[in-house]
């Protein structure tokens, strides 16, 4: 296809259930929505640190599958050595941001997946 790409998929054989890495990724509008939450903090006193993700993870396998899924197109791929200093898993911990400022994301993983499509398949 037209500028086709394959991506990398940096390790198989990590502790995790399919062996691919596993990450807390968030929609682009939840995390917009989160800076505007947090803006409530800016003129007050004081340094305020809010992580902010869905608080769960999905392998970079699963993200591929739900790509393809969702958007019925085909992600070639091709299993890489891992990257030094990568960990098997890590997402965040939004509890501060939700008790605080009242965030949480709202978009699951199909709709990041396809929203990235939409925006990215005619550029």
């Amino acid at each position: 296809a037209k500028g086709e790409l394959t991506l990398n998929v940096f390790g198989n054989d990590y502790d995790t259930p399919d062996g691919t890495g596993v990450r807390d990724y968030i929609h682009v509008c939840d995390l917009a929505a989160g800076h505007t939450a947090a803006l409530k903090n800016a003129f007050a006193p004081g340094v305020y640190i809010y992580n902010l993700g869905t608080g769960s993870g999905f392998s970079v396998l699963e993200i591929i599958n739900t790509f393809e899924r969702v958007n019925g197109v085909k992600v070639p791929y091709v299993i890489a050595d891992r990257r030094p200093g990568d960990i098997a898993a890590c997402y965040a911990d939004p509890s501060k941001a939700e008790r605080e400022l009242g965030f949480k994301a709202v978009h699951g993983i199909e709709d990041m997946c396809r929203d990235a499509w939409n925006y990215a398949k005619d550029r």
